[in-house]
């Protein structure tokens, strides 16, 4: 009898460990198609914002965006900053002082094609020069919506010389929103900072006129 009942009670134990195994796997296998479905829709907008990226850049691309371009003629810069969001337009004379801004611009015009990167000859555009009140050389007119949003005027924030490097152009120019740090850009911005602020006194005492006025 005893024996009896030990059987009977195994078995409804074997019974509902049965069933409890079965809830757990149709749980974990309600998981998994979840997961999968996650993963489909992920992989889905993953795509879509990969498709519109191509877009996007393609459509910089056809604008001149990549390069470094001279604009030609006065008349042409409505166009150029109507086109793109953003846009870096350098008012510059044939000078030393220009001839480096060109250097650091070619340079960040291919590793940041989200954004134009131009130049003007100042003195072949005197109605642009006096409306936008361009008066030392180099100046950067930093564009955001086909409006001037900012400038960068000379060599004065970039440490007072022409010694500085490219990232420091590229922070100045992320702190204008005119171009978008992304990737291993990022790394510029908290190396750039730690640079500026251990320099600050020095770069105070010693600011030397390197940039040419018209």
């Amino acid at each position: 009898m005893e024996n009896a009942v030990q059987e009977i009670v195994a078995k409804q134990v074997l019974t509902v460990a049965k069933a409890v195994e079965d809830k757990l796997d149709e749980e974990i296998h309600a998981l998994d198609r979840l997961d999968l479905d996650d993963l489909e829709v992920l992989r889905e907008r993953r795509l879509q914002q990969m498709k519109k990226m191509a877009e996007k850049r393609n459509r910089w691309i056809s604008l001149g965006h990549g390069e470094y371009s001279e604009i030609q003629a006065e008349k042409d810069f409505f166009s150029v900053v109507k086109a793109s969001d953003r846009v870096v337009c350098h008012f510059y004379r044939e000078n030393w002082p220009c001839k480096v801004m060109d250097k650091h611009l070619s340079i960040l015009a291919k590793q940041h094609i989200e954004t134009r990167f131009v130049k003007i000859n100042a003195e072949k555009a005197p109605y642009l020069a006096e409306k936008l009140r361009i008066v030392v050389l180099p100046t950067l007119a930093l564009i955001k919506n086909a409006k001037v949003d900012n400038y960068l005027v000379g060599f004065d924030e970039l440490g007072g010389t022409d010694e500085f490097n490219t990232e420091e152009l590229e922070e100045r120019l992320a702190k204008a929103d005119v171009i978008i740090f992304e990737g291993e850009s990022s790394k510029f911005l908290s190396k750039s900072k730690a640079k500026a602020h251990s320099n600050k006194s020095v770069r105070q005492s010693s600011n030397p006129d390197s940039s040419d006025s018209e």
